[in-house]
């Protein structure tokens, strides 16, 4: 099957639930508003024309620095990068979330038990909620990790560092102290370095 026949399949099962489309590296990409997400995720793996049993990939994704600064849409998205063994096709289907100081988007864990973890992983890395997940909670970072390190807006050196404190025996949060300096290499210059000259 082309892409191009794949398109057009999709198209005419998903109809006006599909906002955009686009092809790009001979994969496709639909993009759905978040009320049309559930729905449309259970048609893609359901139709007999789609068949995409295989959720391979979820991923929470920041536009806030897209484009340079110039972009001006909806700042939180979720990827979903589906495969369909059966008929040996690919598609990735993006929804964006309404509200950039809330990001949320339904759960496809009842659909696909394999993004169970990457939901998960968008929630703790970028702070897409996932309504109706049942088990929402941190799984890279501590779990009095602040903030989410994902997201354009984290400070790179972060909020608080833990240590183990020996004199009190257990693990401490403390602000975060590193101090900046110039690293600068060190050059070893020999007149006959390696029998050269």
């Amino acid at each position: 099957m082309t892409i191009e026949t794949l398109k057009n399949n999709v198209l005419a099962i998903l109809g006006e639930r599909v906002v955009s489309s686009s092809t790009d590296l001979g994969e496709l990409t639909i993009h759905v508003k978040p009320a049309d997400y559930p729905a449309v995720a259970l048609q893609l793996r359901d139709h007999v024309d789609c068949q995409f049993a295989q959720l391979m990939d979820l991923c929470g994704l920041d536009y806030s620095e897209y484009k340079d600064g110039q972009y001006e849409g909806p700042r939180f998205a979720v990827a979903v990068h589906l495969l369909s063994v059966a008929l040996n096709q690919r598609i990735r289907l993006k929804v964006f979330c309404d509200d950039d100081d809330f990001p949320v988007v339904a759960s496809v864990n009842r659909i696909w038990n394999s993004a169970n973890w990457y939901e998960r992983e968008a929630f703790d890395l970028f702070g897409i909620m996932f309504e109706g997940h049942e088990d929402l909670r941190r799984i890279l970072t501590d779990y009095g990790f602040i903030g989410h390190p994902f997201r354009k807006d984290f400070p790179v050196t972060g909020h608080v560092e833990m240590r183990y404190d020996a004199e009190q025996r257990r693990v401490v949060y403390q602000p975060v102290t590193i101090e900046p300096r110039e690293i600068t290499p060190r050059i070893i210059r020999e007149d006959s370095y390696a029998g050269l000259n």
